[in-house]
């Protein structure tokens, strides 16, 4: 089954206890991209100055993600600069210049308007209603969201909820976003909105899925040693969907088992800067990452 995903192409320069890159190639379609793609075909829409280096994509492109979407603009790729703590829960924004992607405008070509798995990824939510027209019947929307959006352009925002079938944020995005302190409420209140599934993500305490009155509680992988949160979320994301798009039917067993390839491709990504780990990363290593998984889990 088909995948698009309509998200930011970056440059990241990041630095945490493990060391510091620069320019390393980032953003939400390409980690999101690198994990969807052990799965299913994918379809990028994107942006990227003139400056990007267009080789760093070659390995995606032999595992069957599709670049007809990703428009090169004159100028220079989105850059963000953080580093992070001690506690790698805790970063600091260091700079953003968005460059050509504050001028971004998703057009689909006509090859991607029947993809029937979309994750919109963190961008404007405006500009998620204006993929969501081009569309021509996905069977699953999912989206993600920050802070930024929640804030800036709430009602824009709710409405892309409203129109979405999966909604994945974090829990400070979820107390943000409804005005409840007890996440259980704010669970309540965002379902109402619209979503037929919410996924809470939290942080190094794993993640949260809420379907039709189920829950399931997925810990994160455990790690002795983590050198790069970076695009975890996203990574998470493309496991989540990738997996969805495989099995084909949205059902619990289904979604509990795209929780778990989520949270494990994610802790792939984290073990190097970029997305290094994902690179020469095989499926029989995802397998057998996803059956310690289910040993610890089980009882």
């Amino acid at each position: 089954m088909s995948i698009l995903v309509v998200g930011s192409i970056a440059y990241d320069t990041v630095e945490t206890p493990y060391g510091k890159v620069e320019n390393a190639p980032g953003g939400s379609t390409l980690f999101f991209s690198s994990a969807a793609s052990f799965f299913s075909p994918v379809n990028v829409v994107g942006v990227i100055g003139s400056d990007f280096d267009g080789s760093l994509l070659s390995f995606l492109k032999k595992r069957g993600v599709d670049f007809k979407g990703l428009s090169v603009e004159s100028g220079e790729t989105f850059r963000w600069g953080g580093r992070y703590h001690a506690n790698m829960n805790k970063r600091d924004t260091l700079f953003t210049f968005l460059n050509v992607f504050e001028r971004f405008q998703p057009r689909l070509p006509t090859s991607y308007k029947s993809s029937e798995y979309i994750f919109l990824a963190n961008i404007d939510p405006e500009l998620q209603l204006d993929v969501l027209s081009q569309l021509k019947q996905p069977r699953l929307v999912v989206l993600d969201t920050m802070n930024f959006w929640i804030s800036g352009k709430r009602q824009a925002l709710q409405e892309v909820i409203s129109k979405s079938d999966i909604f994945i944020l974090n829990d400070e995005e979820a107390h943000e976003l409804t005005g409840e302190n007890n996440l259980m409420k704010a669970i309540k209140a965002i379902l109402a909105m619209g979503p037929k599934a919410l996924v809470v993500k939290k942080g190094e305490h794993g993640a949260m899925l809420i379907y039709e009155n189920q829950f399931f509680f997925a810990p994160a992988f455990p790690l002795e040693v983590v050198k790069d949160p970076t695009g975890a979320g996203d990574t998470f994301a493309g496991g989540f969907v990738g997996f969805l798009s495989a099995a084909g039917d949205l059902n619990m067993e289904n979604l509990r088992q795209a929780v778990i390839y989520g949270s494990t491709l994610a802790s792939f990504t984290v073990e190097d800067f970029s997305f290094n780990r994902l690179i020469g990363l095989t499926r029989d290593e995802i397998e057998e990452r996803v059956d310690r998984f289910r040993e610890i889990t089980r009882f």
